[in-house]
């Protein structure tokens, strides 16, 4: 089904279902999805449904920080009989089972790319083994492929509390994904990352929680040519010496030596009495 959006007076946008093949269903929201400019009256109906998000200028974007993740996760569980945002499906989806964060590649999950932005779920913990406590972090599609058998979450650094106002909130934990190597040795550790965040004060979250992640694709730093590195120093000394002047030096007289014929004069008492004679 095609999702579009229309802008209304109650809230930023109206969600449409199969906006494409039907005008009726439209028209019919057409008195709700139109607003008057405060300043010079002009309607906004917001005609063109084909953009995503209507009403939103340019370059906004969905970058929670670490305590608005866990209260996003809040409403998303109803703790305190919290109701979560009623957009918040389109921003953090719930991924489960096969299409969940452990059972898919990072590149076949909705939303995820690899320009460096950031794509958010929510998902449950499972174990890795009917017995033990071990989480499960290894990637396996249903289709079982090699590729896949040997992907992996590896826990990377300490987990992180997150702190409200002074009271912890919950825990962040940074994993990094590996592949394993071709040759068999070592596993190669891959450019996606994942934050994960659960609720309460223990470290280690429980089987069946619901957690939130944030997954993204860390791009490289382009490494800086030595040529382009001399010249942007060039340039630096030149913008500094022009606007920093230095004093020119200036000549310091020679010293004279110690038998010249003024410090012979003023250090010989004999001569010194004939002039004042």
């Amino acid at each position: 089904q095609c999702r579009s959006w229309l802008i209304t007076c109650r809230g930023v946008a109206k969600k449409v279902r199969n906006a494409h093949c039907s005008n009726r269903q439209i028209s019919e929201v057409g008195a709700e999805a139109c607003r008057e400019c405060p300043n010079c009256k002009h309607i906004i109906d917001n005609s063109d449904v084909a953009i995503q998000w209507p009403g939103l200028p340019a370059g906004v974007k969905f970058d929670p920080s670490d305590l608005e993740l866990l209260e996003h996760l809040e409403q998303k569980i109803g703790v305190g009989g919290s109701k979560p945002h009623m957009f918040i499906d389109e921003f953090i989806p719930t991924v489960e089972n096969d299409a969940g964060i452990c059972y898919s590649h990072p590149e076949n999950l909705p939303g995820t790319n690899k320009d460096g932005s950031s794509a958010h779920f929510f998902h449950s913990i499972s174990n890795a083994y009917g017995c033990g406590q071990r989480k499960r972090r290894r990637i396996s599609n249903s289709d079982r492929t090699t590729s896949d058998e040997h992907v992996r979450w590896h826990k990377t650094g300490k987990s992180k509390p997150v702190y409200d106002n002074g009271v912890m909130k919950g825990w962040k934990k940074i994993l990094v994904l590996y592949k394993g190597s071709q040759t068999g040795g070592k596993p190669d550790k891959t450019d996606w990352v994942m934050h994960q965040y659960h609720l309460g004060v223990e470290e280690n979250e429980k089987v069946g929680e619901f957690v939130v992640s944030k997954i993204f694709y860390q791009l490289k730093t382009r490494p800086v040519d030595k040529s382009e590195a001399e010249m942007a120093n060039e340039e630096s000394t030149a913008f500094t010496a022009s606007i920093c002047p230095k004093t020119p030096m200036t000549k310091i007289p020679p010293c004279r030596p110690k038998n010249s014929p003024c410090e012979t004069e003023q250090n010989d008492p004999a001569l010194q009495s004939k002039k004042l004679a």
